[in-house]
This record gives C-alpha cells, sequence and structure tokens, in this order.
C-alpha cells in the first residue's frame, strides 16, 4: 500500500498505520474542548490505524493485515471449544526489569504469555517515538541478532518527518505545546499457538489509545483493537521475539457513551500508569 494510502489519503483523516476498529462513539452536543472541527469517529479512527503499521514496520517485514487460519470447530454442537483463559495463577510475578520491560520469564507457557504481553506493551508505548527509549526497548524486547538487524530500520521509521507531521508531532516526536501525546497499549489476553519448550507462537488481542489530547486537537485520542502473534525463542534465560504478525480485532460494538473532555483524557492517562503483566 501507499503511503498515502496508510495515512488516509489527503488529510482527511490523518491515519497511517495499521487497522481499522470499529467503535461507535456518541460526542456531546456542547462545546467540545478537542476542537470545532472534530471528526467523526470513523475519522477518528483513521487516525488509530498509526499504531499498527508503525509497529509492523519495527520488525521492518511487510506484515499486512495477516490473518490466521480459522480455528476447528468443536466436534458437536453440544460441546464447546477448548479454552485458554488468562487467568490468575498465583505464580509470583517476576521482579526484574530491562528499559523499564519486565524480565526474568518462566520458560513455561504462561511465562511465554507473560512476556507477549509485556512486549505488546512496550512496543506499542509512546517510548517509541523517543530515540534513547526506543533503543532501550528494542534491544529489551528483541533477540540480539534480530535488534541489531532492524534497529536502523526502527529509527527510520519513527524520526520520518512526514510522518511525525501526519500525527501531529514534531520533528523530535514531541508534541505541541499544550497537547498531550497518548499512545497506550492494553491487553485483554493473550493465548499459545504453539510451545516446545524452547520456542513458542502467543498471540495477544489488546486495544490501544492513540492521539493527542488537549484544545483544539486535530488528532483526538481514539480506540482501535488489535491481535498480534510474537514468535519467541528463549535466550539468555528468558523471552525474546524473533518476529510477530498482526491483524485487525476482534473489536467490540461500541457502547453509546460521551467521549471524554481532552482535558479528563490527559489526565486520566497522567493519573493512571500502565501496567506490568505477569499472572
Amino acid at each position: 500500500m501507499s503511503t498515502d494510502d496508510q495515512y488516509g489519503g489527503g488529510g482527511a483523516g490523518h491515519g497511517e498505520v495499521g487497522g481499522t476498529g470499529q467503535t461507535r462513539t456518541r460526542f456531546p452536543e456542547s462545546s467540545d474542548p478537542y476542537g470545532p472541527s472534530r471528526r467523526t469517529p470513523r475519522a477518528s479512527r483513521g487516525l488509530i490505524t498509526v499504531v499498527g503499521v508503525v509497529v509492523l514496520l519495527i520488525a521492518a517485514i511487510a506484515f499486512a493485515n495477516q490473518s490466521h487460519t480459522p480455528q476447528t470447530p468443536p466436534p458437536t454442537a453440544d460441546k464447546p471449544p477448548a479454552t485458554n483463559p488468562t487467568a490468575a495463577t498465583g505464580v509470583p510475578p517476576v521482579d526484574g526489569k530491562s528499559a523499564g520491560i519486565p524480565k526474568g520469564f518462566a520458560q513455561t507457557e504462561q511465562g511465554a504469555q507473560s512476556a507477549a504481553a509485556n512486549y505488546a506493551v512496550a512496543l506499542g508505548s509512546d517510548g517509541m517515538f523517543d530515540p534513547i527509549r526506543r533503543r532501550a526497548i528494542v534491544q529489551a524486547v528483541y533477540l540480539p541478532d534480530v535488534a541489531a538487524a532492524r534497529q536502523g530500520d526502527v529509527d527510520r521509521v519513527y524520526s520520518n518527518q512526514e510522518f511525525l507531521a501526519r500525527i501531529g508531532l514534531d520533528a523530535t516526536g514531541k508534541a505541541p505545546k499544550g497537547l498531550t501525546f497518548i499512545s497506550r497499549t492494553n491487553p485483554v489476553g493473550t493465548k499459545t499457538e504453539r510451545f516446545s519448550g524452547d520456542t513458542a507462537s502467543v498471540s495477544v488481542w489488546y486495544s490501544t489509545l492513540f492521539g493527542l489530547a488537549g484544545e483544539g486537537s486535530k488528532n483526538p485520542v481514539a480506540e482501535s483493537w488489535y491481535t498480534n502473534t510474537f514468535d519467541l525463542r528463549w535466550s539468555n534465560g528468558d523471552w525474546q521475539v524473533s518476529n510477530f504478525t498482526q491483524k485487525d480485532g476482534p473489536a467490540p460494538v461500541g457502547r453509546d457513551q460521551a467521549a471524554a473532555s481532552a482535558e479528563e483524557m490527559a489526565a486520566a492517562v497522567s493519573q493512571f500508569g500502565g501496567l506490568t503483566y505477569a499472572r
């Protein structure tokens, strides 16, 4: 796809990256803190596509809307498929960190799932827009040889001036004065696709918040949904990423809730810290 296609074309929608979450939001009819020309939910969702393609480009491979093979249906109508819940187990979480990302996961299916969830959070964070934090994240998440091979490509993506301008950031990846840049990944659950002791494939289903909160923002914060499938390898006593793919959804039906004001959204993100994931 072309860059213009990724960004939603000629300027009306500033989405560059990734999927098309189908949510419906009822905006208040009174004065809108995001500015008088707030986009409809469809246009706002275009912005959130920025998150997906950026994540794909992190891997420096053309991962575009790949879908998984459909699950085998249950053999009988009254026998439900096997579940793989992301439930608490009572196992103490890891207590080590690298670049602010948990490390030291167990060499088990549970450990692989926890690692994948935390890596999804890191790769979808606003830290990827800061050169120093970005390098630390890439080195912590990827296998050493993969990180070395892809660091240059990742840096080129996140320092691309056209890309930054279209999502409303300056040349250094900072938000304009008076606006708060929000990029947050919120895992909902994980699923082991394959596990063989020292390799694993884990899918992470998550929602994202992405945009600029503040008076006059042209890219208000919106939500979208994705599933990433991480290929993990056990290396140096921990799980690390060798590759991953991404697809849109599954996206729930949005409720008719009034959108938060810019001030409320910025305050919520600053006051409610992100979570680490282990079980």
